[in-house]
């Protein structure tokens, strides 16, 4: 299995407080002992989520063979104006489908409601049940202060099962920008999405019933160019980085 390089541009650099580059580094370190073969799971409260702050990234891990897992909490029935809830959550699922194609990544749903989504025994069972059975290297969550309730539930179920699994994965945080959602996110990594920007788009484009033109174009996309900016690349994802992540998978 060909393992994740420089030359793949999947290119890790930390940013200090003060704006300083404090060294470059690639996600080949996170390797499981037995291969080079990862586990990435993206969890998001919605169809679309893990796609606008993960998309090129997902898209880089799947194009160097490692498996990656969209996990949606929800199916997003309650986003499409005028249609039933069953209705847009058929839509949307197949809109979420689709974008999982354009990144080579498989999909996962659970049973939370759009607009409803709950933090009790059950979800925290649920969650920590199948990232257990996952067992990933690395799983990118949403910021726990978005000013979606939806996303700060998402972000702190996948805290619960880092926590739950003795902190044994990677545990990173993404920024989506849709609505400014995101809220104080100072990011502590990067990724050079540059050479993966068309699929992203195509993978955002996807859903076609959450006006992608407004959120994706006009607001992602300005976004993920000052993120690059900040890496000084054309187009970056940002995140943090939990700095309790275990050494092992650590980039030296």
């Amino acid at each position: 299995m060909k393992s994740i390089s420089r030359r793949s541009m999947i290119e890790i650099s930390g940013l200090s407080a003060v704006g300083s580059l404090i060294g470059a580094s690639t996600f080949s370190k996170f390797s499981r002992t037995t291969g080079n073969k990862l586990k990435i799971i993206v969890i998001g409260a919605h169809p679309g989520d893990p796609e606008c702050g993960c998309g090129g990234t997902m898209a880089l891990f799947a194009s160097e063979g490692h498996e990656v897992v969209s996990a949606y909490l929800t199916r997003g029935g309650a986003g499409i104006q005028g249609k039933s809830y069953e209705e847009a959550s058929q839509i949307r699922t197949e809109e979420a489908l689709k974008a999982c194609k354009i990144l080579n990544t498989r999909a996962e749903f659970f049973a939370q409601l759009d607009g409803n989504c709950e933090i009790t025994n059950k979800s925290y069972t649920e969650i920590n049940n199948f990232i257990r059975k996952e067992n990933p290297d690395i799983v990118f969550t949403q910021w726990p202060i978005d000013s979606h309730r939806d996303h700060r539930i998402c972000s702190i179920l996948g805290y619960d099962a880092w926590i739950n699994m003795g902190k044994k994965f990677a545990l990173y945080y993404y920024e989506v920008t849709s609505g400014n959602e995101t809220q104080n996110f100072s990011p502590t990594n990067y990724i050079n999405i540059g050479s993966v920007i068309k699929q992203k788009s195509a993978s955002c484009m996807a859903h076609v019933s959450q006006d992608p033109e407004g959120w994706y174009v006009n607001i992602q996309n300005t976004i993920q160019r000052f993120r690059g900016i900040e890496l000084n690349c054309e187009y970056a994802e940002a995140f943090v980085r939990h700095n309790q992540n275990p050494e092992s998978l650590i980039p030296k």
